[in-house]
């Protein structure tokens, strides 16, 4: 809708149209006029009002083919129609509305009638443009909506696969930084806490495999839990045995000193853990190992499975660390030494 609203009279008789215009010169609208059917078109593809005064009886072009062909044209807005003409037969009436007018006067007019029926048609002219404003809004929120959904969808599911080396906090910051450099091939100064379990290769030759992977489980999820709370990367984990980073990919102050309180608490875990496996037959015992210093670290693998690894001495050297190291009354078993202690360098 324009403002003040627009509108076009189409009559070929001037002072028709003078009438009209002034019957309406009251409303403060935007007033224009045509003399023949083809100015009609003209005018309303290039002013497109707000509404037409139709008059039917016009040379060139009449106004039911004026109707039709500005309601045949899909480039152009709703420009509602009401037809005028000296003839009220009821055929009429209805020849005009199929063409594609809302509404129907007859001459002479009556000027309170011209101008309740205007205000009427503008109404619907109104509501019809806030409907398409709406609708052309809600698209465009739906627009937006997708894409939103679509890239969060995308966020998650690189989340997922970082998830799968880094700890969440980790991957979160990465993905919402962008920065995705922070995984490409360097070298830092880390430091690497290598552990395994005690006789678990003796264990997993005579467990029953369903036995096997519950006490797997149980292990995991708790070297999960304290890896999560001292925000390590697990670089690996393989059976029993797993490689765990500090230092990198993100810096983070006293990495030794995380590293070795992670140990710790690792330690007193698994000592739980120890009591429920005893009950159950299982002799089992727990190696750490703790080292510091550079390496090359980065993403190794192929599409779809990437691992964040590394690779230097200071990782062979925690791992070694983990092989002497000492869990108590052990009875024999491999590495024991007969008292508890952390290898670290």
């Amino acid at each position: 809708m324009h403002n003040p609203p627009r509108i076009l009279i189409a009559d070929d008789n001037a002072d028709n149209r003078e009438i009209l215009a002034t019957q309406l010169a009251t409303q403060d609208y935007e007033l224009l006029q045509a003399a023949d059917g083809e100015e009609a078109v003209a005018a309303a593809r290039n002013q497109l009002p707000d509404l037409i005064l139709l008059d039917i009886l016009m040379p060139k072009l009449n106004g039911l083919e004026v109707c039709r062909r500005l309601k045949g044209d899909a480039s152009l807005p709703f420009m509602p129609i009401i037809l005028i003409t000296v003839k009220s037969d009821t055929k009429d009436v209805i020849v005009g509305l199929e063409a594609g007018a809302v509404e129907y006067l007859t001459k002479p007019i009556d000027q309170m009638a011209v101008v309740a029926r205007v205000q009427s048609v503008l109404r619907i002219k109104k509501l019809h443009d806030q409907v398409l404003a709406q609708a052309a809004e809600l698209a465009s929120w739906s627009r937006t909506l997708e894409q939103r959904v679509a890239q969060q969808l995308s966020e998650i599911e690189r989340i997922s696969r970082l998830k799968q080396f880094l700890p969440p906090q980790v991957a979160e910051l990465i993905i919402s930084s962008g920065d995705d450099n922070l995984l490409k091939s360097h070298r830092a100064a880390i430091t690497v806490v290598s552990c395994d379990l005690r006789g678990f290769t003796a264990f997993a030759e005579i467990a029953e495999p369903e036995e096997l992977m519950i006490l797997l489980r149980e292990y995991h999820a708790t070297l999960g839990a304290v890896i999560h709370q001292f925000e390590g990367t697990v670089e690996r984990f393989a059976g029993d045995g797993l490689l765990v980073l500090f230092n990198d990919p993100l810096p983070c102050p006293d990495p030794s000193v995380r590293a070795v309180q992670m140990a710790v608490r690792m330690r007193d875990e698994i000592a739980e853990l120890d009591v429920k496996w005893r009950k159950h037959g299982h002799e089992l015992g727990f190696g750490i190992g703790i080292a510091h210093g550079y390496a090359t670290l980065g993403c190794i693998g192929y599409e779809g499975r990437f691992q964040y690894s590394v690779t230097g001495t200071v990782a062979n050297l925690a791992c070694r660390l983990c092989d002497a190291a000492e869990w108590p009354n052990l009875g024999g078993r491999e590495g024991a030494h007969g008292s508890r202690n952390t290898g670290r360098r």
